[in-house]
């Protein structure tokens, strides 16, 4: 089916040989405002590299059952927790675990 207009069709953004490429995160400065940040993008571009290196994806391919042994009134309070945020015990679980290990990999 072709799109109906062309503000339907999705534009795939193209490598430029004339604008200077951005390889690492720390070339993109501080801007004051939107207005900086944006004159600074219509001049630079991103190295494709960079911005596949940058997406973030999940290991889905396995996973592995651990049992844990909790007190009773802890994971209650844990679920209960949970159920506030509207999330399964299990998923807020693995969360508070991988934000941990995030802050014991930074120090």
């Amino acid at each position: 089916m072709e799109p109906r207009n062309k503000s339907e069709t999705t534009q795939i953004p193209r490598f430029s040989d004339e604008l200077p490429a951005i390889h690492t995160w720390n070339e993109v400065p501080s801007f004051e405002n939107e207005e900086a940040e944006g004159l600074f993008w219509e001049r630079h571009q991103v190295d494709p590299r960079l911005m596949q290196m940058s997406i973030h994806r999940s290991d889905v391919r396995e996973s592995t059952t651990i049992t844990l042994r909790f007190d009773p009134r802890m994971l209650s309070r844990i679920k209960r927790i949970a159920r506030r945020r509207y999330l399964n015990y299990q998923s807020m679980i693995k969360q508070w675990l991988s934000e941990r290990m995030e802050q014991e990999m930074r120090e």
